[in-house]
């Protein structure tokens, strides 16, 4: 790899991080330390792929992709390693009840956020992330008009695990 491919790499690596770890702890539902493994898993990838990217997509776009799917990836082989299939579903489904502290309002999201769909954790991550409506669409591979359907439900969704209701 070249001299300008490390530092490419350097430069993504510190502009995305944050971005990539705030994701990955949606997806783990707040485990510090596994989001820390599959965020070194992610930058592995986008380092031996750095010389097949082809700059259809903005990095960001393309980061967002390579963390979803190894988290989505993640997610797959520990529910198959656990055999846990239907209990995971059964779970998202279960009214969860999250206490809301003072003390630690991030917590209390993050613990919401676990109680829901992957997708809807994506969903979530991306948006505090302030990602476009626009971008997240075309990276959940839907419409802009579902997409605002499905932000809809998630708001109601975590107003009802965080308040108790």
């Amino acid at each position: 790899m070249s001299q300008e491919d490390k530092i490419r790499f350097q430069n993504l690596y510190l502009a995305h991080y944050p971005m990539v770890n705030r994701l990955c702890l949606g997806f783990l539902k707040g485990d510090s330390d596994q989001a820390k493994d599959l965020n070194q898993e992610v930058f592995i990838q986008v380092w031996n792929n750095l010389g097949k990217f082809r700059e259809e997509s903005s990095p960001k776009t393309w980061i967002y992709r390579i963390t979803v799917n190894t988290c989505f990836n993640y997610l797959k082989r520990e529910k198959v390693l656990a055999g846990k299939l239907e209990d995971a579903a059964r779970s998202q489904e279960s009214s969860t009840e999250i206490e809301l502290t003072e003390n630690d309002p991030v917590r209390a999201l993050y613990e919401a956020m676990a109680a829901l769909s992957e997708v809807d954790r994506l969903v979530t991550g991306l948006l505090l992330d302030e990602v476009s409506q626009e971008e997240i669409a075309a990276i959940l591979g839907i419409t802009e008009g579902n997409l605002r359907v499905k932000i809809h439900r998630i708001k109601l969704r975590l107003k009802k695990l965080i308040h108790h209701e």
